[in-house]
């Protein structure tokens, strides 16, 4: 009876203790947040960026007095842009490790504003948005959408492995997209906006291809809403009536990655943004 009990701990729903997990872009912002989370908790977690300097940064402030012992932050530099910066990265961690329990794609990018103004005319606001370059376009997609692909595909076979170890259990891939790929309101980052909507559903696509039974790999995605980071934008009005706190993020991403019957599924971490714009 009370080992049927313990089981309900939170020590033991959400126990990452032992894990290697790997967070793109988590040098800063909300792949910090998600870094620090699973690293206080005991695992393993590879971060990367393309600023070397900030890595080690982040690596020596924040993993120097992680609250579990056995805990690390490790930095590993990647572009993700890049085919042979993701296979590096594979690599470095594959040289240290037989498997990796979860995949963050958090790297991102958010791109030009647009030009065109709302009051503008039509021949105006035409002309603007015809005219506006096809590289800025190019530039978000790859990071945002390209990027994330790439890096599952990479790591599949490592994600994989988890199963090997422990049969009951998965190899996780956790995207990291935003409300702004949900949301109508594009606050004039239509380009950033459409391609965290292609990550939502890139999301469903992976999560379909890895469900299979000689794959399992879970796939799931947070979009989350206005939080203190460098992307952050105007903090609009919101039932929370805030911007999001780190532990939030962390808690939902602990529980994605801890939850075996999660596949599939996009949760909105956004403090009521989404009820209150749509």
């Amino acid at each position: 009876m009370a080992s049927e009990n313990a089981k309900f701990t939170v020590n033991n729903l959400f126990n990452v203790e032992g894990w290697v997990c790997v967070v793109t872009g988590g040098g800063t912002g909300i792949g910090l947040m998600i870094a620090r989370a699973f690293a206080n908790n005991g695992a393993k977690v590879y971060i990367t960026s393309r600023r070397r300097d900030v890595l080690e940064k982040t690596a020596k402030y924040w993993g120097s007095s992680l609250a579990h012992p056995q805990g690390k932050l490790i930095p590993a530099v990647c572009d993700i842009t890049s085919k042979d910066s993701i296979r590096q990265l594979v690599d470095e961690v594959r040289k240290n490790e037989t498997r990796v329990d979860v995949l963050v794609n958090n790297a991102g990018g958010l791109g030009a504003k647009e030009v065109g103004k709302q009051d503008e005319s039509v021949q105006a606001l035409a002309e603007d948005l015809f005219n506006d370059d096809p590289a800025q376009w190019e530039d978000v997609y790859r990071t945002n959408v390209i990027g994330a692909f790439r890096v599952s595909a990479a790591f599949l076979p490592l994600l994989h492995a988890v199963t090997m170890s422990r049969p009951s259990h998965t190899g996780s891939i956790i995207n990291i997209s935003s409300i702004a790929g949900i949301t109508r309101n594009t606050s004039d980052h239509t380009k950033y906006s459409v391609s965290k909507a292609a990550n939502v559903y890139l999301t469903t696509m992976l999560a379909q291809k890895f469900r299979s039974k000689t794959i399992r790999v879970r796939v799931n995605n947070i979009a989350p809403g206005i939080f203190p980071t460098e992307m952050a934008g105007e903090q609009a009005q919101i039932p929370a009536d805030r911007m999001g706190r780190d532990e939030e993020i962390a808690q939902a991403t602990l529980m994605l990655a801890c939850n075996q019957y999660a596949y599939g599924q996009t949760i909105a971490i956004d403090g009521g943004y989404l009820l209150a714009h749509g």
